[in-house]
């Protein structure tokens, strides 16, 4: 495999330059040194040139580094444990081997639950239109405007070792190093998802995960949430499409999914949906290659993304939104905020803003991508949340889940530092604090000590929300009509016919009342819909009779006939 990588950079020189600018320069500054300008780039210099060069000459002049324990201790033998005698035990003074296997041991953070296997690279945004008139945050303030950016992509379901080219939404999270804090627009490769309430997402993801007792992934349980759900219909139908196996990272379409508020300079609100838009153009992956890829390349996404960036083939996405206005919402057909459907481009059209360019690799996988950390709720002034019930889930959710991976001090991880701003508040302590813990000043508020105070020019905007408190059923809300769009018109002749033998090969694993219930929910999409996927059915159940897997769900025997929706 390392034979046919394709040429990129010395790494071992890269991390040499990148120690000699951790030693002299703060924590956080090599994430910012690392994302230079176009306009720096053209000049042919960067913002740490006239530090970083002497120093980086001066690393590259030197002997190999000196091997140290982790405390900073020459070592003089790492090859021979320290015994008494030759054959004789482990003496515990070896404190060069302590020293190692002790953090060997604490190697691996929990594994993230979903979005585990994934690849990440960095650049910078630019913008290229005005939106001022729609929102304030200064990220979008003029036209030229760059900002260092980091993004991570990702498979949902599997694990960290899983293959990167399967079936499965792909996580196109993106992060922005704004001088207002960090913007996190944490999405997908789908405008859409599978579930409108975030009530249900543990459960959903459960459903996609392995079984409890076999260990082993279950159509049973992939196809039983699904048709219990028919609000799922839509993100399904677009997965089993032929986008639903993308070809690498590069060649796909990202969205912000969620609707989202923006604010501009006189607080005059209005919501709107993020679209970033693929300049390599869509390429998707057939099924006999995507299975191909995943026995012999399990890593072939990442490897394209790392390949072509160290190649100088920068990929990058023009980044659009659609808005409308509160009136509007009020108006619109179906709820605005509802996860599982899209916005008509006809009706509200997508309106440049920008383009997303990645032009640098990690240099650490995990320093700047395992440990790289998405919060939907870290938003700039002039960006809000909508009353999407997903993100509401999702504010909560993204921290909480960081903070018990990474620790409480996640933000000060320099990948996910807030380098471009300077963090005051009255937060301390905790694990890992990398920094001087706002040395002496106070840690309480209010205070009479010219501590951190509030802007008032910053407060939120005021929205108005319904009187009733309750948990209100959103199950039955039109779950069909876009569903047959895109079925219908969206697709052609031959990608309807791949859709449905998608769908019934993965289908075809589930028990025949669940069978009988999703294509009953694929009656109320398209009669045709559904006759193509119960035809393949029928003709692999005759097959799969011969060979039958062991179910570990089963139900009494009255109960085989198709159940109603879980609504």
């Amino acid at each position: 495999m390392a034979d046919s990588r394709d040429e990129a950079t010395d790494q071992m020189k890269t991390w040499k330059e990148n120690r000699a600018r951790q030693v002299c320069l703060p924590a956080c500054l090599p994430v910012c040194l690392s994302v230079c300008p176009p306009a720096a780039r053209l000049r042919g210099q960067t913002a740490e040139t006239s530090l970083a060069v002497p120093l980086r000459e001066f690393c590259l002049q030197q002997k190999p580094d000196t091997l140290t324990t982790g405390a900073g201790h020459p070592i003089g033998d790492k090859l021979n444990l320290q015994t008494a005698g030759p054959r004789g035990p482990l003496l515990v003074q070896d404190v060069v081997f302590t020293d190692e296997m002790a953090h060997f041991d604490r190697e691996r953070i929990p594994e993230r639950v979903v979005h585990a296997k994934g690849g990440g690279a960095f650049g910078y945004f630019e913008v290229t239109h005005d939106i001022t008139r729609f929102c304030k945050a200064r990220v979008f303030e003029h036209v030229g405007k760059t900002t260092p950016i980091a993004i991570r992509f990702s498979t949902v379901a599997g694990e960290s070792g899983s293959a990167d080219t399967v079936r499965d939404p792909r996580g196109f999270a993106v992060k922005f190093y704004s001088e207002e804090g960090n913007w996190d627009l944490t999405g997908n490769n789908t405008p859409i998802f599978f579930i409108r309430d975030s009530m249900l997402f543990p459960s959903f993801i459960h459903s996609q995960k392995r079984n409890p007792q076999t260990h082993m992934k279950d159509p049973d349980m992939v196809w039983d949430f699904w048709s219990l759900r028919p609000e799922s219909l839509h993100q399904v139908s677009f997965l089993f499409s032929d986008r639903g196996l993308p070809d690498g990272f590069r060649h796909m379409n990202g969205y912000g999914s969620h609707t989202f508020k923006m604010v501009n300079a006189h607080g005059e609100p209005l919501y709107c949906k993020f679209h970033f838009k693929t300049d390599q153009g869509i390429k998707n992956l057939s099924v006999e290659e995507a299975d191909r890829l995943a026995s012999t390349n399990p890593d072939y996404a990442i490897g394209d993304l790392f390949n072509a960036i160290a190649n100088g083939n920068f990929p990058s996405w023009t980044f659009f939104i659609q808005v409308m206005t509160f009136e509007q919402a009020e108006k619109f057909e179906f709820n605005p905020f509802d996860l599982t459907k899209v916005w008509s481009h006809k009706e509200y059209p997508l309106i440049p803003v920008g383009k997303l360019v990645l032009n640098r690799n990690p240099v650490n996988y995990f320093a700047e991508v395992e440990q790289l950390a998405f919060d939907p709720s870290n938003m700039p002034p002039g960006i809000e949340a909508s009353p999407d019930k997903m993100l509401q889930g999702r504010l909560f959710s993204y921290p909480d889940t960081h903070r018990h991976r990474l620790g409480a001090n996640y933000l000060q991880i320099p990948v996910n530092c807030p380098f471009r701003t300077r963090v005051t508040n009255y937060q301390r302590d905790g694990p890992m604090c990398m920094f001087d813990n706002q040395g002496g000043a106070p840690n309480y508020y209010p205070n009479s000590f010219s501590a951190p105070e509030v802007q008032p020019r910053f407060v939120e905007s005021k929205f108005k929300v319904s009187p009733d408190v309750g948990r209100y059923n959103s199950a039955d809300e039109d779950n069909f009509t876009q569903v047959r769009t895109f079925y219908a018109e969206v697709l052609n002749e031959e990608e309807r016919q791949r859709l449905c033998q998608n769908m019934a090969g993965a289908l075809k694993g589930a028990q025949v009342f669940i069978q009988k219930r999703m294509v009953e929910n694929l009656k109320a999409v398209h009669a045709d819909y559904a006759n193509r996927v119960q035809t393949l059915l029928n003709q692999n159940n005759a097959v799969v009779k011969k060979n039958t897997s062991v179910h570990v769900y089963s139900r009494p025997a009255a109960s085989e006939v198709a159940a109603p929706s879980k609504m």
